[in-house]
C-alpha cells in the first residue's frame, strides 16, 4: 500500500484487547466481581443473556495468544488489568495471585518481542467500590491512585506504556446516564459527578505511576466522534455543538488544562464536585494521547430527547458494520488533525480501530473476511493522510486481537482479526488478520530498505 509511505519507520503497529472481555476465570486466585460481573448477570442487561464469566478463556491461553501476535508480526499488545484481580477489595490488600499474572504476561510479551501498553481502568470497576457509591464519590478516585502505584511498581522496570483510563465517556455517560452500561444507571447528577471523578482518578494515577516509574510514558484513551449538522438550520448547528461537547469536549479539555466547558456545564446544570488543586491535577501533564475512533455523527436538534439534546441521524446509503456504525474513515483523519491542531498534541496512538461484521467459518475452516480487510485498508490510509498532514502519530492499535465478549451486545458483534469458537476456544487468524500481518511486513521492509 504506497499511500502508507507517510507513516514513520518507528511506527507502532499493535493490537488490543481488554480484561473482562477476555480473561474470563471470573471468581479464579482471588478475583472479587466487577460492575460487569454484576451487569452481565443482571436479566435483560446483556444481548442472549452472555457474560463474561469465560469469555475467550485468556487466562488459561496466554502463551497461545502471545504466539497468535509473534504470528501476525505485531509489535505492541494494548491490554488492561482487571482492578478486582488486582485489589480484589478495591482498595486494601493487594493479591499476589492477580499480580503475577500480569506479571507473566508481561515477561511472555518482552519474551516474544512485543511491547506492552497497559490500561489502568478498562470498566472493570470492583463492585465493592460501587456498593459503596463508585465512581459518582471521591474516594473512588483516591482508591484507583492507589491501585495505579501498585501495579506501577511490580510492572514498571519492564512496562513503559501506561494509559489511565479507556473511554471515560462510556463509563460516564453510557453507564450511568444512559443505563446500556455497568453500573447502569440513568441519573444526570451521577453520570457528570463520575466524569468529574473519573478525570480526577487519572490526574492522581499520574502522579502515582510517574512516583513509580521515573521513566514511564503516560497517556489517556478517548473515543472520540467528528460531529456534522444534519442540515444548515441554526437549531442543527446548535445541535452539533451541544454534541461536539458532550462527545470531544467534555473530555478534551480538562485534561489540557482548559477546565470544563462553559456550555456544557450550563447545560448539564450539575454542580462539579471542585476542591481547590483538582484541575491541576486533572491536567498532569502527559506524553500521549490515545483515540479510539469507530463512526462520526449526524446530529438533529431533540429539544424533547435526552442531553445533549441532539440526536444522531442515519446517514443514507452508508457503509455500515455489523454495530449499524457508518463506516467513514475521514473522520479519523479528522480528528487527529484536530487533536494536532486544536490540543497541540505531541504525540497521538490510535489505540481502538475496528469493525464487527458477522464472519462465517468455510468448510475448509478458514474466515474470510474482505468488508474488514477494506475497513482496515481505508482507515491505515486515513492515519497517513493525517500524518502527512502533521499529525504527530505514533502508532495503530488495530480492535481487536480476538473475537470476545462485546459488552452490552454479547458474543454476537465479531471485531477480531481472530476468530474465536467459544464452544471449544479454537482460535482462527482471519483474512483480516492474515491481511494486516501482510501490512506490517511490507512496512518493516520499508524501514530495512530507508536503513
Amino acid at each position: 500500500m504506497n499511500d502508507l509511505n507517510a507513516l514513520p519507520a518507528d511506527f507502532t503497529w499493535g493490537v488490543a484487547t481488554a480484561a473482562y472481555q477476555i480473561e474470563g476465570a471470573v471468581a479464579e486466585d482471588g478475583r472479587t466481581p466487577s460492575i460487569w460481573d454484576t451487569f452481565s448477570h443482571t436479566p435483560g442487561a446483556v444481548d442472549n443473556g452472555d457474560t463474561g464469566d469465560v469469555a475467550c478463556d485468556h487466562y488459561h491461553r496466554v502463551p497461545e495468544d502471545i504466539a497468535l501476535m509473534r504470528r501476525l508480526g505485531v509489535g505492541a499488545y494494548r491490554f488492561s488489568l482487571a482492578w478486582p484481580r488486582v485489589v480484589p477489595g478495591g482498595d486494601g490488600p493487594v493479591n499476589k495471585a492477580g499480580l503475577d499474572f500480569y506479571d507473566r504476561l508481561v515477561d511472555g510479551l518482552l519474551e516474544a518481542g512485543v511491547t506492552p501498553f497497559a490500561t489502568l481502568y478498562h470498566w472493570d470497576l470492583p463492585q465493592v467500590l460501587q456498593d459503596r457509591g463508585g465512581w459518582p464519590v471521591r474516594e473512588t478516585a483516591e482508591h484507583f491512585a492507589a491501585y495505579a502505584a501498585v501495579v506501577a511498581g511490580r510492572l514498571g522496570d519492564r512496562v513503559k506504556d501506561w494509559a489511565t483510563l479507556n473511554e471515560p465517556l462510556c463509563s460516564s455517560w453510557i453507564g450511568h446516564l444512559e443505563g446500556r452500561m455497568a453500573p447502569g444507571l440513568t441519573d444526570l447528577t451521577a453520570a457528570v459527578r463520575a466524569s468529574y471523578h473519573l478525570h480526577l482518578g487519572h490526574g492522581l494515577a499520574v502522579q502515582a505511576i510517574r512516583a513509580a516509574s521515573a521513566d514511564a510514558r503516560i497517556g489517556i484513551v478517548n473515543n472520540l466522534s467528528p460531529i456534522e449538522p444534519a442540515s444548515d438550520s441554526d437549531a442543527d448547528r446548535a445541535a452539533a455543538v451541544r454534541a461536539d461537547g458532550h462527545t470531544n469536549r467534555w473530555w478534551l479539555d480538562p485534561v489540557h488544562g482548559r477546565g470544563y466547558p462553559a456550555d456544557m456545564r450550563e447545560l448539564y446544570g450539575v454542580e462539579l464536585p471542585e476542591r481547590p488543586g483538582d484541575l491541576e491535577t486533572i491536567a498532569a501533564p502527559l506524553d500521549w494521547l490515545g483515540l479510539n475512533y469507530y463512526f462520526r455523527q449526524i446530529v438533529r436538534d431533540d429539544p424533547d430527547g435526552p442531553v445533549p439534546y441532539a440526536r444522531q441521524v442515519e446517514v443514507a446509503g452508508a457503509r455500515t458494520t455489523h454495530m449499524g456504525w457508518e463506516v467513514h474513515a475521514d473522520g479519523l483523519e479528522q480528528l487527529l488533525g484536530r487533536l494536532t491542531r486544536e490540543y497541540g498534541a505531541r504525540r497521538l496512538y490510535v489505540t481502538e480501530n475496528g469493525s464487527a461484521f458477522p464472519d462465517v467459518v468455510r468448510a475448509d475452516g478458514t474466515v474470510d473476511d474482505p468488508e474488514r480487510v477494506r475497513y482496515l485498508e481505508e482507515h491505515l490510509a486515513a492515519c497517513a493522510r493525517a500524518v502527512a498532514d502533521g499529525a504527530p502519530l505514533a502508532g495503530y492499535f488495530a480492535w481487536s486481537l480476538l473475537d470476545n465478549f462485546e459488552w452490552a451486545y454479547g458474543y454476537d458483534k465479531r471485531f477480531g482479526l481472530v476468530h474465536v469458537d467459544y464452544a471449544t476456544q479454537r482460535r482462527t487468524v482471519k483474512g483480516s488478520g492474515h491481511r494486516y500481518a501482510e501490512i506490517i511486513r511490507a512496512a518493516a521492509e520499508r524501514g530495512r530498505r530507508a536503513a
